[in-house]
């Protein structure tokens, strides 16, 4: 019997940016020379929704969550010696994608590269940025628009990159089931797909080279099983939509590629050290089966739950893909599962509930109206909500969380300080300093940059009409513009858009039946306000600073008005001073404040000071997110009144939380409401 040769392995990521472009290079050639294969940038979160690092909004989140890139200069040192021509990344980027992709581009010209040699993804997916992540800029027509605009340009001068990364896994991060995170994606890339066709900038013909270049990015959570089987169908209505509705016979077309980064929701504060053997089950999941295998993997870190995980961190994760490409035996053999009853039945039952789920979204007007009608995210606050009430009542196990959580001291974290990555505050300065410099001397020697407005100009007449905003974009880049400055000039033609969040329309999640949590926390709710002498207690949920992920304050104002609160929630992106603005204008009884980026140790203080000036000092405020436990101290004395991580898995328990500071700050007895 003649060996068969083994599979290559799938390309070997490392999700990674923070501080600074210097000190990203850095950690991008030391995981290089540990036999990474590609680069995964992480960009910070002004650098997403298209802020320069000292717009108000970009304070406190300057290279926090990735790295800050301002200019061609930061992209020039984020890639001082790496040969493009010979690297294969991924640019987590969506509303300012075309932005990046030219500075890329531009950086790559000069390095003296063949830009037809390119290989890498821009992820450029929007309609998830509106469902679960936040970083959405402009509306969905004119983001439709971009991203049509990048593939029909790559598919002519980048034949190698991947301009969309259609991305399932976010949808998974804001509760989607099986069924929903397939059939968003699906009926995302049949819009983008259409609009492509529709624009007549690439004819018929190379219509599979479209094709060929659309790839996923999906989430794997820990239900190995039924993970794979979402991979197997996943690819068998990728393969009908493409043959049917576009008409593409190449097989090689047609192809489902995707790369994957295991589940980070599932990944836990408690006892993190469980979240190694969670990261190895989700990893099988997109590798066991090799006609489902993906073509990427990144895997989160074990501590990604309690911050920003270090380098030794992401190296275990990477260590991690390497025993299995290069010690297992998984590679040597055909698809495991072909020919398995068990598989092909579920395979069948998610491929016969996508397809409906489809046809419902079709019968809307596609993906985009059923963005704009918020059919899509109530449905996903629906699912969270639903998945979040089955964790609290012990229907859904979570070990070291609501089962088994006795526990021996963590060695690992036994100094929470140094367990995490931490990026120095004076970071922000130097980042503001550095771009003040570049936009006083980019007329100057070496760069003599042509004058950036004259190319800013050219951005705003392509904007209003309809030439592809491609080549207007990297003049921009060549003129020395500024990520805010391109980002300004698309606002003041397509203008802002402020996405629908789901919260009205979630219905209840949790039944407030007598004798149970919730039907205590209404008493006393009902209970405060008849104290109080108002008819409902009012609570604001805000979300301070440019953090979009906004599940967990989704969560808490559904709760909350479940527990009979009326509840002023006006989504993402709020500075400070527009959250106190509308805490006063509405005489809300309590603020809650969510982030999860980390510039909570900047914006929470900032909040709790602005209402101390206007009066307002008995408010109390209550802070959430990844939240380290010397940071919570800190906020605790500042006047902060309570602070809750992903810990604390009982949502209900801290809406009963929030009504005790209420009472508190009243100066109410306390109030214990009989069962």
């Amino acid at each position: 019997m003649t060996e068969r040769q083994k599979d290559r392995p799938w390309l070997m990521r490392t999700y990674a940016g923070h501080s600074t472009a210097e000190a990203s290079n850095e950690l991008y050639r030391r995981n290089l020379a540990k036999g990474q294969t590609g680069l995964s940038v992480a960009f910070d979160l002004p650098t997403q929704t298209g802020y320069d690092p000292d717009h108000i909004l970009a304070r406190g989140e300057v290279g926090r969550v990735g790295v800050p890139v301002a200019h061609l200069g930061d992209m020039r040192r984020l890639f001082q010696d790496i040969p493009l021509d010979q690297m294969n990344t991924s640019m987590t980027i969506n509303a300012t994608a075309m932005w990046l992709l030219a500075l890329y581009q531009v950086v790559a010209e000069e390095q003296g590269a063949d830009i037809t040699k390119l290989q890498g993804t821009t992820q450029n997916d929007i309609v998830k940025e509106y469902l679960s992540r936040g970083t959405h800029v402009f509306p969905p027509g004119p983001s439709l628009r971009l991203t049509t605009d990048m593939i029909a340009y790559t598919v002519s001068h980048i034949p190698k990159w991947n301009p969309i990364n259609i991305c399932s896994y976010h949808l998974q991060e804001a509760g989607a089931t099986p069924v929903q995170e397939i059939a968003y994606a699906m009926s995302t890339a049949i819009a983008v797909l259409d609009a492509v066709r529709d624009s007549g900038q690439v004819p018929q013909e190379r219509m599979g080279d479209v094709v060929a270049r659309i790839s996923f990015f999906v989430n794997a959570g820990v239900r190995f099983v039924e993970e794979m089987c979402k991979m197997r169908a996943f690819g068998r209505i990728w393969d009908k939509v493409t043959r049917e509705r576009y008409g593409i016979e190449n097989p090689k077309q047609r192809r489902f590629r995707y790369g994957v980064q295991v589940n980070s929701l599932g990944l836990t504060e408690a006892q993190p050290e469980n979240n190694v053997q969670r990261i190895v089950l989700e990893m099988l999941a997109v590798t066991l089966s090799k006609d489902a295998r993906a073509r990427a993997v990144q895997l989160p870190a074990w501590n990604e739950a309690l911050g920003l995980p270090r380098p030794w961190d992401q190296q275990w994760s990477l260590r991690i893909q390497q025993v299995l490409a290069y010690e297992s035996d998984l590679l040597e053999y055909e698809d495991i599962f072909e020919g398995s009853k068990v598989i092909e039945a579920k395979v069948d039952q998610l491929v016969t509930d996508v397809l409906a789920e489809m046809d419902r979204i079709e019968e809307m007007g596609g993906a985009m109206a059923a963005v704009e009608s918020g059919y899509l995210k109530s449905q996903l606050v629906a699912s969270h909500a639903e998945r979040r009430a089955r964790i609290e009542s012990g229907q859904e196990k979570i070990v070291g969380v609501n089962i088994f959580e006795g526990t021996e001291p963590n060695p690992l974290t036994a100094d929470l300080d140094t367990a995490i990555q931490t990026v120095d505050p004076a970071v922000e300065n130097r980042v503001i300093e550095s771009l003040q410099h570049w936009r006083d001397t980019r007329y100057q020697p070496p760069f003599n940059h042509p004058r950036p407005c004259k190319a800013l100009e050219r951005l705003k007449e392509a904007a209003k009409g309809t030439d592809n905003l491609m080549e207007a974009t990297l003049e921009c880049a060549r003129a020395g513009v500024t990520t805010g400055e391109w980002a300004g000039a698309l606002r003041e033609v397509f203008g802002e858009y402020r996405a629908p969040t789901g919260v009205s329309s979630a219905p209840v999640a949790v039944a407030a039946e007598a004798g149970s949590a919730l039907a205590e926390v209404r008493a006393k709710v009902d209970a405060t306000a008849r104290e109080l002498g108002v008819g409902k207690l009012r609570f604001l949920v805000g979300k301070p600073g440019l953090d979009g992920h906004s599940n967990g304050a989704e969560q808490i104002a559904v709760r909350a008005r479940d527990a009979g609160f009326e509840v002023v929630y006006q989504g993402i992106r709020l500075t400070p001073e527009q959250i106190v603005d509308a805490a006063l204008a509405e005489d809300v009884h309590a603020v809650g404040l969510s982030i999860l980026s980390g510039s909570h140790a900047q914006l929470v203080p900032d909040v709790l000071q602005r209402l101390r000036v206007a009066g307002a000092t008995d408010i109390p405020v209550i802070a959430g997110g990844i939240i380290p436990n010397g940071d919570a101290e800190q906020l605790k004395d500042a006047g902060v009144a309570a602070v809750f991580t992903p810990k604390d898995f009982d949502i209900t328990g801290i809406i009963g939380r929030i009504v005790d500071e209420i009472r508190k700050a009243n100066k109410l007895d306390p109030l214990e409401v009989p069962a």
